[in-house]
């Protein structure tokens, strides 16, 4: 095997490597959420859409797509660079997989190596009011050279906002109400940038009591609804604060599309079967997550892995928002695209068929 060769495979097995890190830190990554890309020339190995970072090395969850004609049909609005198929590289593809809904800005970014993924530090801090200020002074001090990204849907609209963004060569990304991208030239310049701003917008959670799941289980015996099987996911309803800024409204994308817009309420001493019942009779449908205050988290049975992952996901940001803050939630608009976009009931799809296999 020529060295050149050897390199590029070796570089790919580090990608994959750095990949499954990111994706088995559920600070970092939750579920199907995030995605990594390796550019070779004109070839960009993409994560394909319903898959999950922490299988990478494990199972095949790489697209090849072709990055000029990608871009080209972003920046000329060709409607194809929405989903990215008709870019795949056929002959590579053998799993037969589709690429990330996020493919179009990997391909805009000109760095070698991208990595976009859900960090709940930097959730908690892109939704705040104060943000702006707050971030640059944390990852001003980082040395990298940064920059923010106003909200966008995933796809497109998103990827444009990151193309204009690309022109000042940016190590980080900060996608507002939605993570971060961190590029490099190669796979370890990556793995230390994402060492150094982690360290940067590092926040502490806030502490809670621990959940009381005999108390769920007594609620919800015979039902439709389990306690959180992560314990973790419990302190979203744990302390008063965190059950504000849960209830306050949706805060990132895959809040809408695995939860729904509608986060459920317990009334102290009320049975789960009464406020179904009030629910019903008012035309609401029922929630995914019902918060249960100082006792924990009910979650719908019918609620997939990649759902439940989203539970603890929501309970890690809402932790690490500041006493008393004020966000900016997503507007109503917002989440009618999330929930009527056919990308991500794709995704949903493939989550659901997981879950059957």
């Amino acid at each position: 095997m020529a060295a050149a060769a050897r390199d590029s495979e070796h570089e790919f097995d580090r990608f994959l490597d750095l990949s499954k890190r990111i994706g088995t830190d559920i600070l970092k990554t939750q579920g199907a959420g995030g995605n990594t890309s390796l550019k070779n020339a004109d070839t960009m190995w993409v994560k394909a859409s319903g898959t999950w970072l922490a299988q990478a090395g494990d199972s095949d969850i790489m697209v090849p797509v072709r990055v000029p004609p990608l871009v080209e049909a972003l920046r000329e609005g060709d409607p194809r660079a929405e989903k990215a198929t008709d870019f795949v590289i056929a002959a590579l593809n053998a799993s037969g997989l589709r690429p990330s809904i996020e493919t179009s800005f990997h391909a805009a970014l000109p760095n070698a190596v991208v990595a976009h993924y859900h960090c709940v530090n930097t959730i908690a801090l892109s939704v705040l009011k104060e943000r702006d200020r707050i971030l640059k002074a944390k990852l001003d001090a980082t040395g990298l050279n940064w920059a923010a990204v106003p909200y966008r849907r995933p796809g497109t609209p998103l990827a444009r906002e990151v193309d204009l963004a690309a022109a000042t060569r940016p190590d980080v990304l900060i996608l507002y109400n939605h993570g971060i991208i961190v590029t490099g030239e190669t796979v370890d310049d990556v793995a230390r940038r994402i060492e150094r701003v982690s360290s940067a917008l590092e926040m502490p959670a806030r502490e809670t009591p621990p959940p009381s799941i005999e108390t769920l289980e007594r609620l919800s015996l015979g039902s439709a609804y389990a306690p959180a099987a992560d314990r973790g996911s419990h302190q979203v309803a744990l302390s008063p604060e965190n059950v504000r800024l849960a209830l306050g409204g949706s805060m990132y994308p895959d809040h809408v599309i695995f939860l729904g817009t509608t986060i459920g309420l317990m009334e102290e001493g009320q049975s789960l079967s009464a406020y179904l019942e009030r629910l019903a009779l008012a035309g609401e449908s029922a929630p995914k997550m019902i918060l249960v205050p100082g006792a924990g988290v009910l979650l719908s049975n019918e609620l997939t892995a990649g759902g439940q992952v989203m539970a603890r996901c929501l309970a890690e940001v809402v932790a690490r928002i500041p006493d008393g803050a004020e966000v900016h939630y997503l507007t109503e608009a917002d989440e009618y695209e999330l929930t009527n976009w056919e990308a991500e009931q794709y995704r949903q799809a493939l989550d659901r068929g997981a879950a059957r296999s």
